[in-house]
């Protein structure tokens, strides 16, 4: 269960030690995306603005293993790092252009939290879906108001929470995804066979 989120926060310790210029290189990046830097869609995610940023985002890693327990492959790890990761950031790209630069793992980190709860509240698990529905107000309530003074003197630079947003939005879809492939399976249905 720790193997990957501890491979996560290891890589984003190591680009942490690269200093400013790797957090410039890999940030994302509204422009460079647009010129074509795809690669910031991604990147973006493992860089923070400070060292107090990079361990709020570790513990939060932590507290997701804690608290949404799961056994997973490091193959779906790495589907749903790519996935929730590009959701939220090609989010911010498409439906927020007034966000220029964005970094960190915390929109990532909200979308593998509404995947644990989402399916902790699917088996109607009453601390599942209180958490489910914290994570929601949280998000509403940092749209609406904004995150707090201490909290961006701590981290060194605005939140972002749109990419909260984006990351639950992308945890939805992918769980959808993952919810119509199982169906798919459990049918015997195979992409291109016209018969069924």
């Amino acid at each position: 269960m720790w193997g990957a989120p501890a491979a996560l926060a290891a890589a984003s310790t190591l680009l942490m030690l690269g200093g400013e210029r790797w957090q410039q290189a890999l940030r994302y990046d509204r422009a460079a995306v647009a010129a074509g830097q795809w690669w910031r869609l991604l990147s973006g995610n493992l860089v923070h603005l400070s060292w107090w940023h990079l361990l709020f985002n570790v513990l939060s890693l932590a507290l997701l293993v804690l608290l949404c327990p799961e056994r997973l492959p490091a193959a779906e790890w790495l589907r749903r790092f790519t996935a929730l990761g590009a959701g939220m950031s090609l989010g911010l790209f498409w439906l927020s252009p007034g966000v220029r630069d964005y970094v960190g793992l915390s929109g990532l980190v909200y979308g593998l939290f509404a995947l644990g709860f989402g399916r902790q509240a699917l088996r109607r698990d009453e601390i599942g879906i209180a958490c489910l529905v914290f994570i929601l107000v949280r998000i509403g309530w940092e749209l609406w108001v904004g995150a707090s003074a201490s909290e961006v003197r701590l981290i060194g630079g605005q939140v972002v929470p749109q990419s909260h947003l984006y990351g639950v939005a992308s945890a939805a879809l992918y769980a959808l995804g993952a919810w119509v492939a199982g169906a798919w399976m459990e049918k015997g249905f195979k992409f291109g066979d016209r018969s069924q």
